[in-house]
């Protein structure tokens, strides 16, 4: 039986259901003999659903992660990226980790307003905030939403210090913005590098920059003075473990000041979704790629330990590591992030709240 083609435009080839739904539909997969008949849409368009969260500002528990909070003014992304750990959280509002991961994508309308309230409350300490964490700020959706770069201006209000990691060329709209919280030291961002291989990008992360957009955008906001840190990641060990020193080094030449890297982990419904699609898009290779990555996290495509599960362990882990750091040696020297200016938000709260 002939295998179905490939669904262009998205990383997941597949829709598995919510593990929260009490009735559960089965797995939602495109017929493609309904596309061929004109009965359903090949493209899949995306769909905004707004949503109204009473808080915007997430408490980062995990010990992995550097910063102390998180905001997300989406849920899903229409990158599709296939490996995302973020798909997982589209299950808790009902969807599937798969394509509605893609094509759902929820709208937090409110997120300026509820980060403005948060910084102006007079028990709140400045600390950095991760603008991201979970989906990408500056998907497609911002181009038509702009919650975004409202936030910024948000943060630029308060002189409140705030991280943006994305893969995505529009952070570039927003370098007015970017220039005035680099002037105060109050801004790091870091543009996600995966592959400088084109062909590989369109499939592992078909609706991202390409990979000389991305390069393009670290050189325009280094030449802008705003800092900026690239995360290779994450390191799919037999698709891209063998560019980490190419990488770092066109990176480095294009300003970024400092480089970091995470092992891929496929939880929860990320597993089957990937499995299935690195077997439709490159069947000569995938048992290599997934038992690859199984010796890097103890025999499984998943991994929840602590310490353990962003670097993963084995041969195949340090030999990542070592290359990580002799790219750091060779092509980082000298340079490092400057650290986040924590001390002017205090002077920004408004008149009334600082008489407390």
């Amino acid at each position: 039986m002939e295998q179905p083609k490939p669904i262009q435009g998205r990383g997941a080839q597949i829709n598995p259901p919510s593990r929260y739904e009490k009735l559960n539909k089965g797995q939602d997969v495109l017929d493609w003999a309904l596309v061929e008949a004109g009965w359903e849409e090949a493209d899949l368009k995306s769909v905004y659903l707004e949503t109204h969260p009473k808080t915007i500002l997430n408490k980062v528990e995990s010990p992995d992660l550097p910063m102390e909070w998180s905001m997300n003014p989406y849920q899903g992304c229409e990158h599709g990226c296939v490996y995302c750990y973020a798909r997982n959280t589209h299950p808790y509002w009902g969807y599937s980790a798969g394509l509605d991961f893609e094509r759902k994508i929820l709208i937090k309308r409110n997120a300026p307003k509820l980060l403005e309230e948060a910084l102006q409350k007079k028990n709140w300490q400045a600390a950095p905030v991760m603008f991201a964490g979970n989906t990408d700020v500056y998907q497609p959706a911002e181009r038509q939403f702009g919650i975004t770069r409202a936030c910024l201006e948000i943060f630029w209000k308060y002189r409140h210090p705030v991280g943006i990691i994305t893969k995505n060329s529009l952070v570039l709209r927003d370098l007015d913005l970017l220039r005035q919280l680099a002037s105060e030291n109050l801004v790091h961002v870091a543009i996600s590098v995966t592959t400088l291989q084109e062909e590989l990008r369109r499939f592992l992360e078909p609706r991202t920059a390409t990979v000389s957009q991305r390069l393009r955008t670290i050189e325009t906001l280094t030449e802008a003075g705003i800092p900026v840190f690239a995360m290779l990641a994450p390191i799919i060990p037999g698709l891209n473990e063998h560019e980490i020193l190419p990488m770092a080094k066109a990176v480095s030449e294009r300003g970024a000041l400092n480089i970091g890297y995470t092992m891929v982990r496929l939880n929860g419904d990320i597993g089957p979704i990937f499995e299935d699609w690195i077997r439709k898009h490159m069947p000569d290779r995938a048992d290599k790629v997934l038992n690859k990555i199984r010796e890097t996290h103890g025999g499984y495509l998943h991994d929840f330990r602590p310490g353990v599960r962003m670097r993963g362990e084995g041969n195949i882990a340090l030999i990542i590591r070592e290359q990580f750091q002799l790219a750091r040696r060779r092509y980082f020297e000298g340079r490092a992030m400057p650290p986040f200016n924590v001390e002017l938000h205090e002077q920004h709260k408004s008149p009334q709240l600082r008489l407390f």
